[in-house]
């Protein structure tokens, strides 16, 4: 017994057609390595002088005490006609192989994910393969499926979930294969499609793949397979890998525990404690991290669910000021459970109209319900700001305004304007569009700074952040922009509320101006209505209104109490009292040329008495 296995094991290490087994006493492989030796086995397998399968007892011993330390970890399909360790004439202890229908991780994707963490990790393989194969079952049924689908049917049974969550591949396929392709082209380019897609998924939900990945140490690779020729077409790594390397999701969807994210009773409420801005950030992109790749993980609230948002209060970790338009639905785009997000709307996602409510909700969400982020978030293909644009270009004069909507239009003409500065001479109204709704967002996040007190000063301790943002309609992807370029300086606005829900009593006097019946305004109180009223001004959004009749007559019989005197220039370009969104009586203006006192002195003199 003892010579028998002696003369197995000798023969095992001496004879030239048996290839040495990889244990845990071998160093782990180079990715380039493992793959040339994938190549060099797959070419052995379509020759017809395949070595993988010459084994010894000695062999078998070796991988049973030392371990096991396969070179490549892959996914597979489980076709019979696609056996892993055939086609890469491989030995036991090289390939640590995952196989289900369709080489996919649309369904019990943390088995396959965690499996693939350990093969990297605890075993060492440096090389993941992606391994799809020509003519292949599933995807041929889930292409037959979407193409089929007149409206979205519920499963019934495991079979048609797989299939159709496998739509998503299915209907890329048909847009790269262009109309007119048959179901035979889509289902043969849905096979490369789907295998990035498994790629796409290992990056986007394992942090510790990516960060071997981004280390160099692991490598993702694609293939397919050729069930006539037997030959392995290598795709090499995933075209779109650098971006998403950037993914912050560290587990699968179907792995994220519900009272990890969303908070003690399945959703947020006041029980939860406050989120920091910079986590609320987080999960706002790792929500549409989901939603974009077709892996959301919000679910149906239960009875429970509902009665603590009802007992507990809402906590929204963040509140978003978006387009009111119907393919921009806020939660499912950030994949967001019940409360959790504190969502406002309208069209064009703006303040022009109605901003005392916008800003009153935004200084509610952040005061009363703590939310620690504000993200003002636009789109792709806005009709707002596409009307907003056409309305600018074709105006060849200023128009009054003939219902609500065209002054909304209107007032989104200084956002037109400097869309159309940006975009430079020979912009196409398209290209000005498209920088129009990013000037918007910009436009919006500035107004809160300007007209909210509560909110800067948010700011300004760092308890609250103000975010942009643009989600692409085609996509799915939201591109943040960070905050204000002009944040800093508009930190040190004066204005308390937005112009139009300043109260005229309050800043024009007892009878909405300013007369002698109303008491003297201190100096440094005059000197912060001047600041303020140029603040307006300078905005765009002056509250001066015309005068009444019952004012003119206030302004003869009471007399003037005008809180500053100015001397300014008489250049046309410089109207004192529009400058500073005075209305009559608020100050008493001297102009000249050059706002000079080098002639007519005296009658300067006589101003003061």
């Amino acid at each position: 017994m003892v010579f028998a296995q002696l003369a197995d094991a000798f023969s095992f290490c001496t004879s030239p057609d048996v290839r040495h087994v990889r244990t845990t006493a071998d160093p782990p492989m180079a990715p380039e390595e493992s793959l040339k030796m994938l190549k060099e086995g797959n070419r052995r397998f379509v020759d017809g002088r395949p070595l993988g399968a010459r084994t010894k007892d000695a062999a078998r011993r070796q991988l049973v005490d030392q371990g096991q330390a396969p070179h490549t970890a892959i996914i597979g399909c489980a076709d019979s006609r696609a056996p892993l360790e055939t086609i890469f004439d491989a030995m036991p202890g090289d390939l640590f192989v995952l196989r289900n229908a369709g080489n996919t991780c649309t369904h019990a994707e943390g088995s396959m994910v965690g499996s693939l963490e350990f093969a990297t990790g605890k075993l060492g393989s440096r090389l993941i393969l992606v391994l799809g194969h020509t003519n292949c079952g599933a995807i041929a049924g889930a292409t037959k499926t979407y193409l089929e689908a007149k409206v979205p049917q519920k499963a019934g049974s495991a079979l048609q979930g797989l299939l159709q969550d496998l739509g998503a591949v299915a209907e890329q396929a048909v847009q790269e294969a262009g109309p007119g392709a048959s179901a035979d082209e889509v289902t043969a380019r849905a096979v490369k499609v789907n295998v990035y897609h498994t790629m796409s998924f290992l990056l986007r939900f394992s942090e510790s793949i990516r960060s071997a990945v981004r280390e160099g140490t692991v490598q993702i690779q694609g293939g397919i397979y050729n069930l006539e020729t037997g030959s392995v077409d290598f795709l090499g790594a995933l075209p779109t890998q650098t971006e998403l390397l950037d993914s912050t999701m560290a587990i699968p969807p179907s792995m994220v525990e519900a009272g990890e994210a969303r908070g003690k009773h399945g959703v947020r409420t006041g029980a939860d404690s406050a989120v920091p801005k910079d986590v609320a950030l987080k999960m706002l992109k790792a929500g549409n991290e989901r939603f974009a790749a077709g892996a959301p993980t919000a679910t149906q609230t239960s009875g429970p669910m509902r009665k603590a948002l009802v007992q507990c209060g809402q906590a929204p970790h963040s509140a978003i000021l978006g387009c009111a338009d119907s393919r921009v639905p806020v939660d499912t785009v950030f994949d967001a459970m019940p409360g959790e997000l504190f969502v406002l709307r309208n069209a064009g996602n703006t303040c022009t109209h109605a901003e005392g409510s916008m800003v009153g909700s935004l200084e509610f969400a952040t005061g009363k319900l703590g939310s620690r982020l504000i993200l003002v978030l636009g789109h792709t293909n806005c009709g707002a700001i596409a009307g907003a644009t056409k309305t600018y270009l074709e105006a060849k004069v200023p128009q009054k305004a003939g219902s609500a909507l065209q002054g909304l239009l209107q007032d989104l003409g200084a956002v037109a304007e400097q869309a159309v500065q940006e975009a430079g001479p020979g912009a196409s109204a398209d290209e000005v569009t498209a920088r129009a709704v990013k000037v918007n967002v910009y436009h919006t996040m500035s107004f809160l700074l300007r007209f909210s007190e509560s909110i800067r000063s948010a700011v300004r301790e760092g308890t609250v952040q103000i975010q942009g943002g643009i989600y692409n309609l085609e996509t799915g992807s939201v591109d943040f922009l960070g905050a204000l370029p002009t944040q800093t300086e508009l930190l040190d606005s004066t204005m308390a509320i937005p112009p139009s829900m300043v109260e005229a009593g309050e800043a024009r006097g007892k009878h909405g101006v300013r007369t002698g019946a109303d008491s003297a305004v201190p100096k440094d109180v005059a000197l912060k209505m001047l600041k303020a009223g140029n603040e307006r001004f300078a905005a765009g959004a002056p509250t001066a209104t015309q005068t009444s009749g019952p004012m003119r007559k206030a302004l003869v019989q009471c007399g003037q109490a005008p809180h500053s005197a100015i001397l300014g220039c008489a250049d046309s370009r410089v109207p004192v009292d529009t400058v500073f969104d005075a209305m009559p009586g608020e100050l008493f203006v001297l102009r000249n040329a050059g706002n000079t006192c080098t002639h007519a002195e005296a009658g300067w003199d006589l101003a003061g008495l």
